[in-house]
């Protein structure tokens, strides 16, 4: 009876268009930068790597997950290689578990090409020794 009611009570305000917008902009900046700084280079690391795996050859020499050095010997199929990880020791691997590619051999056509133009050469510069006795 003494308390008397509040009668001044202040009117909700309209609200405009752009008052949602300042209030998403943080969250929308947010993803731009998680964008920028975890999912760009994640996604580009991950580009690369399925890349490297991809071009695996026999001969290659690689470094497996778990820290095991080895030499590719075969190519299985598109999700196993084998690997001989030391003399007459070979293990199937997943081709997702090579981390690292160390050194890459060449391909058998550029190799076999060398050995026909070093060949070729060898051939030219005997005749030229023979003409100097």
């Amino acid at each position: 009876m003494f308390i008397s009611q509040a009668l001044a009570q202040t009117a909700g305000s309209a609200a405009s268009p752009a008052a949602g917008v300042e209030q998403f902009l943080p969250f929308a900046l947010i993803l731009v930068v998680f964008y920028f700084l975890m999912w760009r280079p994640q996604a580009k690391k991950a580009k690369q790597h399925r890349e490297m795996v991809s071009a695996l050859r026999r001969g290659d020499k690689v470094l497996l997950q778990s820290g095991i050095y080895g030499t590719v010997t075969k190519v299985v199929d598109d999700a196993v290689v084998l690997v001989e990880i030391a003399e007459e020791v070979k293990v199937r691997v997943a081709r997702a578990s090579i981390s690292e590619v160390l050194s890459k051999t060449e391909p058998v056509a550029a190799a076999s090409k060398d050995a026909k133009d070093k060949a070729g050469k060898e051939a030219q510069d005997e005749p030229a020794a023979e003409d100097d006795k």
